[in-house]
C-alpha cells in the first residue's frame, strides 16, 4: 500500500488582515469562506471515510488572541482529524491597530536560532488553542531550509512536509534533490515531500488542489499506486475552495475537492489516507519518480484554469 497524506494548510489570510477587516471577518473569510471552508471540508472527508492533516498556523493568536484559532482547532479535532503545525512568520510583529506592520514573510529569512524561537512560540500558541503537541510541521509557502529541520529535530518533531521541488530552490530551500518525492530521513527528521508531477518535460508542478486538474490528480494517484510509491502528499488550503475575496465558492476548486475525495475513497485499499500522528511505517529513501508529462492532460488543465480565473474567480 501507498499511504496518502491529505494535508490542508489552515491559516488566517494576510490579505484580509491588511485590508483592515475585523478579526471575526478575517477568520470567516479565511477559515469558513462562502460555506466551503473547513467545516464543509470536514463533512466531505467524513462522508468518504478519509483522514486529513490540518496544518494550522497559530501565529495570528499573538495578535488577536487564541479565540481566532481555538474554534477551528476544536472543530478539526472533534471531527476526528489531526492538527499539526504550520507557520507564517510575518505575523510576528503584526499589530491589530496598525495593519502595515509585519515581520519577515519567509521562515528561511531567519537564522537557525531565530527559527527555533519562532517554532517554539508557534507550537506553544497551537497547544494553547487546544491542539495536542504537534509531531509534524509545514512551513508557510514551503519556506524551509536545513536550519528549519535542525530546529525541528531539536524540538522533538518527527516529520516535516515542506520540501516542494516545484518551488525549489526558493522559497523551498531544503537541501534535497528537486525531484525527491519519497519520504527520507534527513537532518534528524523524516522529510515527507509534497508530491510533484511533470506538466511539461523537465518542469515540475506540485500536487495541490488549485494546481492540478481532476484528471492530473487521478493520473498521479494511479501512477503512485502502480509504482508502489512510498507515500503521496497532497496539499490544499482551508480557503482554497472559495474565491480570493472569500465571498463565493470557486466552482472549479469545489468540484476538484469532491472529485479528489471520491478518488481517494475508491482507492482506499491501495492508497489509504493516514495521519502523521499514526506514525505509519514508511518505506524511506525509495527512488520514486514523479508522473511524466502529458500534453493532453496539461492542455485540459490550462483550459480549466483559464475558466477558473476568468469566470469562477469572479463569482458574486
Amino acid at each position: 500500500m501507498t499511504p496518502v497524506f491529505l494535508t490542508i494548510d489552515t491559516e488566517l489570510m494576510w490579505r484580509h488582515h491588511a485590508a483592515g477587516y475585523a478579526p471575526a471577518e478575517i477568520a470567516r473569510r479565511s477559515l469558513e469562506p462562502a460555506g466551503v471552508g473547513v467545516t464543509w471540508q470536514l463533512r466531505q472527508l467524513a462522508a468518504h471515510g478519509l483522514k486529513a492533516t490540518f496544518f494550522v498556523d497559530p501565529m495570528p493568536a499573538a495578535v488577536y488572541g487564541a479565540g481566532v484559532i481555538a474554534p477551528v482547532v476544536e472543530a478539526i479535532l472533534a471531527a476526528g482529524q489531526e492538527v499539526q503545525l504550520h507557520l507564517h512568520p510575518n505575523w510576528q510583529g503584526a499589530d491589530a491597530a496598525d495593519r502595515t506592520r509585519h515581520g519577515r514573510f519567509e521562515l528561511i529569512d531567519f537564522g537557525r536560532d531565530e527559527q527555533g524561537d519562532l517554532l517554539t512560540e508557534a507550537r506553544d500558541l497551537l497547544m494553547a488553542a487546544g491542539a495536542p503537541a504537534p509531531v509534524a510541521f509545514r512551513a508557510g509557502s514551503y519556506a524551509a531550509n536545513d536550519d528549519t529541520l535542525d530546529a525541528l529535530a531539536t524540538l522533538g518533531f518527527a516529520c516535516d512536509s515542506s520540501h516542494n521541488g516545484a518551488e525549489h530552490p526558493w522559497p523551498s530551500a531544503i537541501g534535497l534533490p528537486v525531484r525527491q518525492i519519497a519520504p527520507v530521513t534527513y537532518r534528524g527528521v523524516v522529510e515527507v515531500p509534497v508530491t510533484t508531477i511533470e506538466d511539461r518535460a523537465g518542469r515540475l508542478r506540485h500536487f495541490q488542489l488549485c494546481a492540478l486538474s481532476a484528471g492530473e490528480m487521478r493520473a498521479a494517484l494511479d501512477h503512485a499506486a502502480a509504482e508502489a510509491h512510498a507515500a503521496v502528499t497532497i496539499v490544499s488550503h482551508g480557503f482554497e475552495l472559495a474565491t480570493r475575496a472569500g465571498t463565493a465558492p470557486n466552482a472549479v476548486h469545489v468540484r476538484r475537492f469532491a472529485a479528489l475525495c471520491r478518488m481517494l475513497a475508491e482507492r482506499a485499499a491501495v492508497l489509504p489516507t493516514t495521519h502523521f500522528a499514526d506514525r505509519p511505517a514508511l518505506r524511506l529513501g525509495q527512488d520514486d519518480r514523479p508522473l511524466g508529462p502529458s500534453v493532453v492532460r496539461t492542455g485540459l488543465r490550462q483550459a480549466e484554469q483559464l475558466w477558473s480565473n476568468l469566470v469562477a474567480e469572479r463569482a458574486a
